[in-house]
């Protein structure tokens, strides 16, 4: 089963971080959540999840993990002033393994810098964002790129999300 690494600070979406990472651990996967400091709990943006990091950003290698999970909310925007947490997202996008980012979860990957020539979406307000770093954006529920890189544009998405993203675990 795969082992994949959760990228979260405060204000993240919260069903956008539950639901999926309930899905992966159902599924038989391993979920390991990554912040800027081991043990931290962190709060969602509608305050009805709270998640204790596993594991700091500095203490991880992202040759450790198969997958890289990334929750929408204001989660994302924090995290890319990162550069921990870009140089940790780009090693996901440059070496081919799967990434599942939903809602604003693409603003890491722009920061990455990984995204020209691929096909995306995400919410409504960072397409502008994800066309000006080279991807082609479709306003579909989900979009599966490359065999590797899913992406979702909101909450009412999940479901597809979910779907598609144990698909690439499965292969």
């Amino acid at each position: 089963m795969a082992k994949i690494a959760t990228v979260l600070a405060n204000m993240f979406e919260d069903v956008e971080y539950t639901d999926p990472a309930n899905a992966f651990r159902e599924a038989g996967h391993e979920v390991t959540v990554i912040g800027t400091e081991k043990g931290a709990t962190l709060e969602g943006k509608q305050k009805e999840a709270q998640v204790t990091t596993n594991a700091s950003i500095s203490e991880v290698s992202p040759e450790d993990f198969d997958a890289l999970f990334i929750p929408g909310g204001f989660s994302p925007d924090i995290l890319r002033g990162d550069e921990k947490f870009v140089e940790f997202t780009k090693h996901f996008a440059d070496e081919g393994k799967p990434v599942f980012a939903i809602c604003h979860g693409p603003q890491l990957l722009i920061s990455a810098e990984v995204l020209k020539g691929r096909h995306i979406t995400g919410y409504k307000s960072i397409h502008v964002d994800l066309k000006n770093a080279g991807a082609t954006v479709k306003d579909e529920e989900v979009v599966v790129c490359g065999g590797n890189l899913v992406t979702s544009r909101e909450p009412d998405d999940i479901p597809a999300f979910i779907r598609e993203s144990l698909k690439v675990l499965e292969q």
